[in-house]
C-alpha cells in the first residue's frame, strides 16, 4: 500500500511510503524557488508520483499533519499565510503594526486541535487533491508532534528507546516524549506550547533583527563571538527551568518577547545570542539528563526544529548517561510529511521500522536531461568524465572550488553530497572566494566539513556515535586545526557530515583529497546562492552556475567548465 504524506504549512512538502520503504521525499522550495515555501506542495506531489510512476488514482491513502486553529484558519485563507510568509522572510516593507502581529501570533500559541479544525482541514486538503486529480482515497491527519516522533523512531534504527520532539509549536504542544518498545511507539508526556523553548529562540532570532523560522543558526553561530560570562550573570537565566521532565517557562509567551526586546535593547546583539544559546544548552541538557534518569533508557531518537541546534546536540550527546543518540535529518516542520506517511502506516498496517542509510530521496536526472540542459549555451564546454572523484580532487587540490551535483537530491536543509559545492577544509582563500562569489553569508557563519567515517577519529573529538547527517556539532583536534581551519567555527567546532559507504561517488572524490593531504575532509556547503533553495535540476545547476561566473561543474557523467567563471 502506498501512502502519500503531504504538509501545507511552513516548508511544506510530500514524501511518499510503500511497506518498510522511502520512496520519495521532496520539499516543495525546490521547485518553486522560495525558500521555505509555504503553497499547498502540488509541485512536490507531482515528482512524487512521477519519480515512482504512479498516477493520482494509484494512491489509496494520504496523510497530512496538524489541525490547530490556526493551521486551519490559513487552509481557509490561504492570502493569511501568504501575508505572513511575506512579513516573516522581510518581502514586504515594515508593518506600522509589526509588534501587534507579533503579539497575535503569540496569543494563538495555546490554542489547541478541535474536532471542527480536523473536519474543515480535511475538507480543504481533499479539496486541494481532488483538484489534482486524486479520487476514491482515504485522508488522515497526524497530531504534529506525532509526525515528528515518527519520523525520529522509525528511522532511527533502535529498537528501546525515548524520542523526544522539541520544536516552536503544533497543535497546542512544543513538545513530547515518547516510549518506543518493540516497534510500538508510545506518548508518555506532552510539553505545552507556553512553555515552548522554540517560540523563545524564534524571538530571540527576531529581535537580533534576524529571520525567525529561518536564521535561528545564525544566532547560535554569532554566540560564539561574545565574550563568555557566568550563567549567573545571564539575564535570561530565569526564564526557563527544568523541573523533572517539564520544561516550564517563567512567562507567557507575549509578555516573554516584551522582555526579551527590553533586554535586546540595551545589549550588543551579540552579548544577547550568547544569552539565549548559554539558556538553551544548559536548560536542554538539564531535560535530557532527567528523562534519561527518570526513564531508564539510554538510548534518544530526536526531531523537531530545536534539534536543529548543533551546539546544544553536541551537549546533550555528551551526557554520561546516554549510550546512543539519534536526530532524524530533516527534523524541522519540512520533514513532517514524511513523519505523517509514517505515523499513518504504522497505524493501518503496524510498519514501524525503515531502512533509512541515506537521505537522497529526491529527485535524479540521466544523462539525456543532463545533456539536454548543457546543449547549445554559449560559453561553456561539456564533456564526460571516467573519473569525476579524482578530477575533482585534483581541481580543489589546486585551490578551486566545485559545483557537484549527482544522483538523488537530499531531503532536508543539509547538502550531503549530492547537491553540494566543495572546496579544500584548510584554505582561508578559496573558502573567502566562495563566500564572495556564490555564498555571500555573514561573516560569523562557518562552513561545514565532509569527512571520511574512518578519518573522524583523528581530525574529530567524536566520543559517541557517528554523525552522517550534520546534525551535530564536533570539538576539532589541536593537532588537526589547520587541516580544518576553513571549516570550523571560532570556537574550534565543526558541524560534520561523517561519510561511510553511502555515496561512492563522493567518497571515489574524498579518497582522493585523502591521497594529497592525509585525510579524507573537504569544505561542504549546499549548492545554491544565498537565501535561494538549494539547486534540484540540472537547469538550476547551470543558471547557478552562470549567475556566480563559476569556472568547474561534475553534474552526472559530465565535466562542465565556464569559460567566463574566475
Amino acid at each position: 500500500m502506498y501512502v502519500l504524506g503531504i504538509w501545507d504549512g511552513h516548508d511544506s512538502g510530500a514524501a511518499l511510503v510503500d511497506d518498510d520503504k522511502v520512496i520519495f521525499a521532496a520539499n516543495e522550495e525546490r521547485y518553486t524557488k522560495r525558500k521555505l515555501e509555504v503553497k499547498f506542495p502540488t509541485n512536490s506531489i507531482g515528482h512524487a508520483l512521477e519519480f515512482a510512476g504512479l498516477k493520482p488514482k494509484d494512491i489509496e491513502v494520504v496523510s497530512f499533519p496538524t489541525t490547530e486553529f490556526t493551521k486551519t484558519l490559513s487552509r481557509i485563507i490561504p492570502q493569511q499565510k501568504e501575508s505572513y510568509y511575506a512579513f516573516r522572510r522581510r518581502k514586504c516593507p515594515r508593518p506600522m503594526f509589526e509588534s501587534a502581529m507579533h503579539y497575535t501570533k503569540y496569543a494563538m500559541t495555546s490554542v489547541n486541535r478541535a474536532p471542527f479544525c480536523d473536519a474543515i482541514s480535511k475538507t480543504l486538503v481533499r479539496k486541494e487533491l481532488e483538484h489534482m486529480g486524486f479520487r476514491d482515497f482515504k485522508l488522515y491527519s497526524t497530531e504534529h508532534h506525532a509526525a515528528h516522533a515518527a519520523t525520529a523512531a522509525f528511522t532511527s534504527g533502535m529498537n528501546d528507546a525515548l524520542v523526544v520532539t522539541l520544536d516552536g509549536l503544533g497543535d497546542g504542544l512544543s513538545g513530547s516524549i515518547n516510549a518506543f518498545e518493540k516497534g510500538e511507539l508510545r506518548r508518555v508526556h506532552s510539553i505545552s506550547a507556553r512553555n515552548s523553548l522554540g517560540i523563545f529562540f524564534e524571538q530571540v532570532t527576531n529581535l537580533v533583527g534576524m529571520r525567525e523560522l529561518e536564521d535561528e543558526g545564525k544566532v547560535m553561530a554569532m554566540a560564539d563571538y561574545s565574550f563568555p560570562f557566568d550563567f549567573s550573570k545571564n539575564k535570561l537565566r530565569d526564564f526557563f527551568r527544568v523541573e523533572g521532565t517539564e520544561i516550564i517557562a517563567k512567562y507567557g509567551p507575549i509578555t516573554q518577547y516584551r522582555m526579551l526586546r527590553s533586554i535586546a535593547w540595551q545589549t550588543p546583539r551579540e552579548q544577547f545570542s550568547y544569552m539565549a544559546q548559554q539558556l538553551l544548552e544548559r536548560i536542554l541538557e538539564k531535560f535530557f539528563a532527567n528523562i534519561i534518569e527518570d526513564y531508564g533508557k539510554s538510548s534518544v531518537a530526536m526531531s523537531g526544529g530545536l534539534m536543529s541546534n548543533v551546539k546544544a546536540n553536541m551537549r546533550i550527546r555528551e551526557l554520561p548517561g546516554l549510550r546512543k543518540w539519534y536526530i532524524f535529518p530533516h527534523m524541522g516542520d519540512g520533514g513532517i510529511a514524511l513523519g505523517s506517511a509514517m505515523h499513518t502506516n504504522y497505524a493501518l498496517n503496524n510498519i514501524s521500522k525503515y531502512r533509512f542509510n541515506d537521505a537522497y530521496l529526491g529527485d535524479e536526472y540521466g544523462d539525456s536531461a543532463t545533456v539536454s540542459s548543457l546543449k547549445g549555451v554559449k560559453g561553456i564546454t561539456y564533456e564526460r568524465d571516467p573519473d569525476p572523484g579524482a578530477h575533482a580532487a585534483e581541481l580543489i587540490d589546486k585551490h578551486e572550488y566545485v559545483f557537484w551535483f549527482n544522483g538523488r537530491m537530499e531531503y532536508g536543509p543539509r547538502a550531503l553530497g549530492n547537491r553540494s559545492i566543495v572546496a579544500k577544509a584548510d584554505s582561508d582563500s578559496v573558502k573567502d572566494r566562495l563566500n564572495l562569489f556564490v555564498k555571500q553569508r555573514e561573516w560569523y557563519q562557518p562552513f561545514a566539513p565532509s569527512m571520511l567515517a574512518e578519518d573522524a577519529g583523528k581530525l574529530l573529538y567524536s566520543s559517541k556515535g557517528s554523525s552522517s547527517f550534520m546534525t551535530m556539532a564536533y570539538s576539532v583536534r589541536e593537532e588537526a586545526k589547520d587541516l580544518m581551519k576553513s571549516v570550523m567555527h571560532v570556537d574550534m567546532t565543526a558541524r560534520p557530515q561523517m561519510l561511510q559507504k553511502e555515496n561512492p561517488r563522493y567518497r571515489r572524490l574524498m579518497e582522493s583529497v585523502r591521497k594529497s593531504i592525509g585525510a579524507g575532509v573537504v569544505l561542504n556547503t549546499s549548492f545554491n546562492i544565498h537565501g535561494l533553495p538549494i539547486v534540484s535540476d540540472p537547469h538550476d545547476a547551470l543558471e547557478t552556475m552562470l549567475n556566480t561566473k563559476t569556472r568547474f561543474m561534475f553534474i552526472g557523467n559530465y565535466f562542465v567548465e565556464n569559460k567566463r567563471g574566475k
